[in-house]
């Protein structure tokens, strides 16, 4: 009755949806978190990053390499100072038709309309949680300025490299002020932007419909974005639901891996079963998410932990290849190199060697800190939530070869989350994953300045927080990722973490679906999605 409903409201919504979907390429993915907002100020999870990305433009985008390329904006020019950003925008861009317009007439993207969405992201009325985007980093007068229509100024008060990858995230996205003054609170549910898609109808926790903007500007070999006609989202709670859905064709599009139905889909070397390839396409690629287990360093200074070759020995102690072989089907990769994962510009493996399995070499910094054999070696306990115990429990069992007993500790994810936030959280399991696309997004967890979050593990260490800071002022790329390097030879050597693995996305289509984007920050680029 569920799908009926859903079925029939898809074919029967009214304005440009017509009532027989018959012959229209829609694209139907599910989220299995419901959409809370489609505002782009508060584009802050996944679930409303993707929507957002469908219904908005911003500035600059990345493309699948993660390089930064021209949106409304054509070209932008950097201060040598860094304290300057300039850019030209296109002036052929419109915001959607809508009843907010005089006449219900979508108009011209200006500067102006930059200066007043990037305002609203800082607005404390607004209390965006895009806010900290512009925090500390922009100047406290005029830091947005309309020079005139077809030219945006960003002026901040120190230099700082990443911010042209910062104003790729969806909180960037443009939009008019004429929407917000005519839907008030009700914005949210009422979007107005000028991408790829229009807003259709929303029934929350079951429904987003989408239609193609037949105004788009941006164009493919001479062809105009998007190929859909529209765009489905459905919000199945529930993984193995939407997994049955999608093996019987009702889904063209799923994200993520559920345990109970891992084995079912994927081998032990991470490809796509054989007889699950007449329906299924399998898309994996390096996403921009690192797993690892944190040690509060300020934390009890009588913990065996607080000793630095305790920390390494750990790090030797498991075998995270057969980790992830084990536990994950090969979908992420052992974290054998620094903090930052695969799929970042700055990773290099071989510039950076970090921990691999080595039982001996673990027994013998062991025996240096004072527990040969993990003799006299204190309780200590592992906090995780269940999604992970499995991965704990495994890492446990190896360390056991060691002498060492390591109890685990399940609590709910919001508990465990908070308990790191205090001190009350001694050796916790975490993940971190990138805002926007440089190592400076994983580094900001172990500046000191920075307190928890990110800071989780009170990591402090002046050698790395001037290399730091000395980072974030080189616009050279080949010189900065010198100083990456040597931030994360610092991190391997202090073992503030236990490095487990860089994760990778795991994405799956159905067969009729061309076009499906591979990123390493996992955003859906439907616009170039084709269905046959």
């Amino acid at each position: 009755m569920f799908s009926f409903l859903l079925f029939f409201l898809a074919c029967n919504s009214d304005g440009d949806q017509p009532k027989n979907n018959e012959g229209r390429k829609v694209f139907h993915y599910n989220q299995i978190i419901p959409i809370s907002s489609l505002d782009p100020a508060f584009a802050r999870t996944q679930n409303n990053i993707w929507a957002v990305d469908h219904l908005y433009n911003g500035l600059v985008q990345l493309n699948d390499a993660l390089e930064v390329k021209p949106d409304l904006a054509t070209s932008w020019e950097i201060s040598d100072d860094g304290l300057e950003y300039r850019f030209q925008l296109r002036d052929d861009v419109f915001f959607h038709d809508d009843p907010c317009f005089p006449e219900g007439k979508g108009r011209k993207i200006t500067a102006q309309d930059v200066v007043y969405s990037f305002n609203r992201i800082i607005d404390q009325q607004i209390n965006s949680p895009g806010s900290w985007i512009f925090k500390g980093k922009i100047r406290a007068e005029q830091p947005f300025e309309a020079r005139s229509e077809k030219e945006f100024v960003l002026h901040l008060k120190k230099a700082f490299r990443p911010m042209l990858g910062i104003l790729t995230m969806q909180y960037c996205s443009v939009l008019p002020k004429e929407a917000v003054a005519h839907y008030g609170k009700e914005f949210r549910s009422h979007p107005v932007g000028s991408g790829p898609f229009k807003f259709k109808k929303w029934l929350e926790n079951q429904s987003l419909f989408l239609v193609k903007n037949e105004k788009y500007f941006e164009k493919e070999g001479g062809a105009q974005l998007p190929y859909l006609d529209g765009i489905r989202v459905s919000f199945m709670t529930d993984r193995k639901t939407a997994y049955l859905e999608m093996l019987n064709g009702k889904l063209d599009f799923m994200s993520g891996l559920e345990s109970s139905v891992i084995n079912e889909l994927l081998d032990k070397e991470g490809a796509l079963k054989a007889d699950k390839k007449e329906k299924l396409k399998f898309y994996k690629s390096p996403y921009l998410n690192m797993e690892y287990l944190g040690i509060n360093l300020e934390a009890d200074k009588s913990s065996a932990l607080q000793k630095k070759k305790v920390r390494q020995a750990l790090n030797y102690g498991f075998d995270r290849a057969k980790m992830m072989k084990a536990l994950r089907n090969n979908v992420g990769k052992p974290a054998n190199s620094g903090f930052t994962p695969r799929g970042l510009p700055s990773f290099d493996a071989a510039k950076v060697p970090g921990y691999t399995f080595d039982p001996d070499k673990a027994r013998g910094l062991l025996a240096e800190a004072g527990y040969p054999n993990g003799k006299g070696f204190p309780e200590i306990s592992l906090m995780t939530n269940k999604d992970y115990l499995d991965l704990c429990t495994f890492i446990t069992r190896q360390w056991q070869d060691l002498g060492i007993d390591v109890k685990i500790e399940v609590v709910e994810s919001a508990t465990l989350r908070q308990r790191m936030r205090t001190k009350t959280a001694h050796f916790f399991r975490g993940s971190w994953i990138a805002d926007y696309p440089d190592a400076e997004s994983f580094f900001t967890m172990f500046y000191s300045q920075n307190p928890p979050p990110p800071n989780y593990t009170r990591f402090k260490n002046d050698q790395f927080d001037k290399l730091y800071e000395k980072a974030l002022l080189e616009n050279d790329d080949i010189k900065r990722n010198a100083l990456y390097h040597e931030m994360e030879s610092i991190l391997i050597d202090e073992a503030p973490v236990i490095f487990l693995f860089y994760d990778e996305t795991a994405l799956f289509s159905g067969k009729n679906i061309s076009g499906v984007s591979k990123n390493a920050i996992n955003l859906l680029d439907v616009k170039r999605i084709k269905k046959q």
